[in-house]
């Protein structure tokens, strides 16, 4: 299980909810340094280290290795739509991400764990890979052995109301990836211009 203390860190280092609920800079009025005994004093950023901090904020948001993340933004810069808005689509339509939107996990790392343990299917079928890539209209469900799993109850019950490009049959625990998401229905603390210019200086 991944440590909750180092993703709150990695928040506040990076003044960025990774969770998106700002759960973890919640006490920044009180706490207003960054972590390390000097990060007050850190000097202001060149324009390289807030393109590589932009990077990490949606890498870090979605639980993703660099490996994965520029072989994702390659694949965006194939699509026909912008780039940025290409690639935030890509990420979002990972298997552990939409079991996230879904409300069946609580985080992205919690939705990782079902995955690989063999809980969800796509369609009918397990599939046990987190990054594995659905489609529009792909259901996604909960394998019927595990749909007791109190982690699976607990987190339906945290999320009332699930984000409006995913449908949710909380009785039957199952759901649709119903449309592609628009770039003003995701996060708009990401800046992915600076993520663009960084990896096209390494392409």
């Amino acid at each position: 299980m991944r440590n909750l203390d180092s993703k709150f860190k990695r928040s506040r280092r990076l003044q960025f909810s990774l969770s998106e609920t700002g759960k973890e800079l919640a006490n920044d009025n009180k706490r207003k340094g960054l972590p390390g005994q000097h990060g007050a004093d850190k000097k202001k950023l060149s324009e390289y280290g807030k393109q590589l901090q932009e990077k990490q904020k949606l890498r870090d948001m979605y639980g993703v290795n660099e490996k994965q993340f520029r072989r994702l933004f390659i694949l965006a810069t194939k699509s026909k739509d912008v780039t940025g808005t290409a690639f935030f689509r890509i990420l979002e339509s990972r298997l552990d991400n939409l079991v996230f939107r879904l409300g069946f996990a609580t985080s992205r790392a919690q939705a990782r764990q079902l995955v690989n343990h063999g809980h969800i299917l796509v369609n009918g079928k397990k599939i046990d890979i987190p990054s594995y890539l659905c489609k529009v209209n792909d259901v996604i469900s909960v394998k019927e052995k595990s749909k007791d799993l109190v982690i699976i109850k607990a987190a339906i019950e945290a999320t009332p109301t699930t984000v409006g490009y995913v449908s949710r049959d909380t009785e039957n625990k199952s759901g649709v990836f119903t449309r592609l998401p628009e770039r003003n229905e995701l996060t708009q603390d990401i800046k992915e211009a600076q993520i663009i210019e960084y990896y096209n200086r390494r392409l």
